[in-house]
């Protein structure tokens, strides 16, 4: 399976290469752009930038269409790939975590209402947002287990049908400085899911944690939410849902972030070839002493077989099953290939690969984190091994 068998239009292809054109020729500069915030990260500054670029160019959130419907997942991960080609890119054509994955959840569950209220300035790359599910371990919450979720939600006394929150979450991704934000609590009924805007005083920023990886903006903030308050109308879909409504949202971006690292990738793998073609070592250009021309030989192999793990992943959620199971697979498989990939092109590029000269040793650190958020490889591999076990249990009673 290749890109150019799947079914893709050539409107996507056009599109796809006006993006990696874009992110190549006018993203790629900024990346040694000095605004970053305390940890490594863009500042809103650049983020706002980079979007006024792809607003210019037409490139703006190019994996929904102009009705507002999304495009398929293989069109997606047609664009995403490409826009990921720097850690940059995502922000200049409004692709990045964790908005992408909130887009489409609130495109495919969210009330008109809320589609025009917290919606559409996602769309127009006018807000950022943050998705509030995950809680710390040491308070004895979800963590990696939202089934574990401590944070409540009720409903005021008051009579007014709204609902009051309180409850602590971590690694809240993008939610310094974000705009829109979506709560995931715990009623009587179940999992609820909440739109609010931000900031709010009832929710408090404990800390900020300086972290391995360096791309998003906000950083992953540990939260206390203290007697929130939120109307009835502002309730993502139905009371005891959540649990459901996060299902919706985490295969498709669990596979996003697949699709954007890959791009990544596959830029640190070109730099890293560009290193071992250009440097001479021992009378002859690096990449002919075996060793290195092996570990990009491996390279190769490694992209192309997470490229055809997204593609299939990304069919079978478009033929509308949530792909949890697919999706689980993908992350595991894709993030350990990358992996691979960007500690190869450390090595091959010595001690060039571990400084910031390049995009590679970042790349490095992106990579690393990405084999834990979104859930760990173990969490995944856990997972699949209970469904291989009901699976053979249902096989001994047939």
């Amino acid at each position: 399976m290749d890109a150019a068998t799947m079914n893709i239009s050539e409107e996507v292809r056009t599109l796809g290469a006006r993006i990696e054109a874009f992110v190549r020729d006018k993203i790629v500069p900024y990346e040694r752009d000095p605004r970053r915030d305390h940890h490594g990260a863009p500042t809103d500054e650049l983020v706002a930038e980079l979007k006024a670029l792809g607003r210019t160019e037409g490139l703006l959130t190019p994996h929904v269409k102009a009705d507002g419907s999304h495009r398929t997942q293989v069109e997606t991960a047609y664009l995403l790939i490409r826009s990921g080609l720097s850690p940059l890119g995502p922000y200049g054509c409004n692709t990045s975590a964790p908005d992408e994955g909130n887009m489409y959840l609130l495109g495919h569950v969210g009330s008109d209402a809320i589609k025009e209220r917290f919606l559409r300035p996602l769309l127009a790359g006018e807000a950022r947002s943050a998705f509030l599910m995950t809680e710390p371990a040491d308070w004895q919450g979800a963590g990696s287990d939202p089934s574990m979720m401590k944070t409540t939600c009720r409903r005021a006394e008051d009579g007014s049908g709204d609902w009051i929150v309180d409850g602590r979450k971590t690694f809240i991704t993008g939610f310094a400085g974000a705009k829109v934000g979506i709560v995931m609590a715990k009623a009587e009924e179940g999992a609820c899911m909440f739109l609010v805007d931000l900031p709010d005083p009832a929710i408090r920023i404990d800390e900020v944690p300086n972290t391995i990886d360096s791309s998003m903006p906000g950083g992953h903030a540990t939260l206390t939410i203290d007697g929130l308050r939120v109307p009835a109308s502002q309730m993502l879909g139905e009371a005891g849902e959540g649990f459901k409504y996060a299902q919706i949202r985490l295969s498709p971006a669990r596979l996003s972030h697949c699709m954007r690292w890959l791009g990544a990738c596959i830029r640190a793998h070109e730099i890293a070839t560009d290193y071992a073609c250009r440097r001479l070592a021992f009378g002859k250009q690096l990449i002919e002493h075996e060793g290195v021309g092996f570990m990009l030989a491996e390279n190769r192999i490694d992209l192309k077989q997470a490229e055809l793990m997204i593609y299939w992943c990304a069919q079978v959620l478009d033929t509308g099953d949530l792909g949890t199971v697919e999706s689980s697979m993908a992350k595991v498989a894709v993030s350990e290939a990358l992996m691979r990939i960007a500690d190869r092109c450390v090595q091959v590029m010595g001690g060039i690969g571990v400084t910031e000269r390049t995009i590679v040793e970042q790349v490095f650190r992106e990579i690393r984190a990405f084999r834990i958020y979104d859930g760990p490889t173990e969490v995944h591999k856990w997972s699949l091994a209970k469904k291989i076990r009901r699976e053979w249990r249902e096989a001994q009673e047939a």
